[in-house]
């Protein structure tokens, strides 16, 4: 989406837009008490659920949007197909192992991923800002198109507009995919159930580390890179060996903690992870203990997590080995029907905390 657009003052015959109803909301604190749109509404978190629940979803309506998923899939003619799209507004525009044009691309192919789809085609939106140098364009458009053909995606259509100086940040990016859902795969956060094993694909919080290393000038004695990457591949590999997966998310902005509340409240189970099973690599640990910030809470940007039946978990963990983006791959937890639509932590302590959805986002503009 572009930059804050100028506002003119409405015309005196032009009433003014009704402030939205705000006495039926549930959430005690992000909506209600902001009038107006802060940055922790982009942040994956309870800010950004409140934002889509009671504002988005009432005004578009249908039972399609209503499932909330990262795609939705859809019939048409004959073929269930998965449909994305996803905006970019990530600073800086090239960090450490990718760029906005590689999250562009990637991004959206793996929410088509996480419905089991194959991305086939993508649109893709530039929003350019007056002033930007041609050089920077042509480097993102670059870094776009190599990572659409890595991905075994096509660019069939796309768009351009100019914001003046001043109302947008260089380069924002919006893509749009389409990819088909094989027969007999039905992957979607209501699928899981009490027994399923928590798996995920590999170390978390490099993505947002990366962003934040660079962003704020931070040296943490090694270089972190972004684990920005498709994952059509390492799903693919997984329906082989489990067709009956139950769920899959990537845990993007909030983190794990973000994806694994928001499958928890959709399905009304509870799940419980182990903190030492967690795979938290050493230069992301001294990084987030340094700054204060929680490892499950930092995004991803090539990283999954399954809801697998029990039955099928080694299969699943071994064919996540097996493939180059799931090598460090770990079991963290398990679905339980004890307190639905909690998620909670046992600590290496012996305890237990409540791992909570994040309000915002611990670093905004990260994707």
């Amino acid at each position: 989406m572009s930059g804050p657009a100028v506002v003119p003052t409405p015309a005196p015959d032009v009433e003014p837009a009704q402030a939205p109803d705000l006495s039926g909301w549930s959430c005690p604190l992000p909506l209600r008490d902001h009038p107006r749109v802060v940055m922790g509404h982009g942040g994956g978190g309870a800010m950004s659920a409140e934002l889509v629940e009671n504002i988005f979803a009432p005004a578009f309506g249908g039972p399609v949007l209503a499932a909330l998923g990262d795609s939705a899939v859809l019939e048409l003619g004959g073929a269930r197909l998965a449909f994305s799209t996803d905006s970019y507004v990530v600073r800086p525009l090239f960090f450490p192992g990718g760029s906005i044009g590689d999250l562009a691309v990637n991004g959206t192919v793996n929410d088509l991923a996480m419905s089991g789809a194959r991305a086939v085609y993508l649109s893709c939106g530039f929003i350019l800002e007056e002033g930007v140098e041609m050089a920077v364009v042509d480097r993102v458009a670059r870094a776009l198109g190599a990572a659409a053909r890595t991905a075994g995606v096509e660019v069939v259509t796309g768009d351009t507009k100019v914001v003046e100086a001043g109302h947008g940040d260089g380069i924002y990016l919006n893509t749009a995919g389409i990819g088909l859902v094989p027969a007999g795969v039905d992957i979607r956060p209501q699928r899981a159930v009490p027994g399923d094993v928590v798996i995920v694909s590999g170390q978390i919080g490099l993505h947002g580390v990366a962003i934040m290393s660079v962003r704020e000038g931070l040296e943490f004695g090694v270089e972190i890179q972004s684990d920005c990457a498709a994952l059509g591949g390492l799903v693919d590999a997984m329906l082989a060996v489990a067709p009956d997966l139950h769920v899959l998310r990537d845990p993007t902005r909030g983190g794990l903690a973000a994806a694994l509340n928001e499958i928890a409240v959709a399905a009304g189970v509870g799940v419980v992870v182990s903190e030492r099973a967690v795979p938290v690599p050493p230069q992301v640990a001294n990084a987030c203990a340094v700054l204060g910030l929680d490892p499950m809470y930092v995004a991803n940007e090539g990283k999954l997590v399954a809801f697998v039946p029990r039955g099928e978990a080694d299969a699943v963990l071994a064919a996540l080995r097996a493939h180059p983006l799931g090598a460090g791959a770990a079991v963290i937890g398990e679905c339980v029907a004890d307190h639905p639509g909690m998620v909670v932590a046992r600590t290496a302590f012996g305890g237990t905390r409540v791992v909570d959805l994040p309000l915002g986002e611990q670093l905004p503009r990260i994707c």
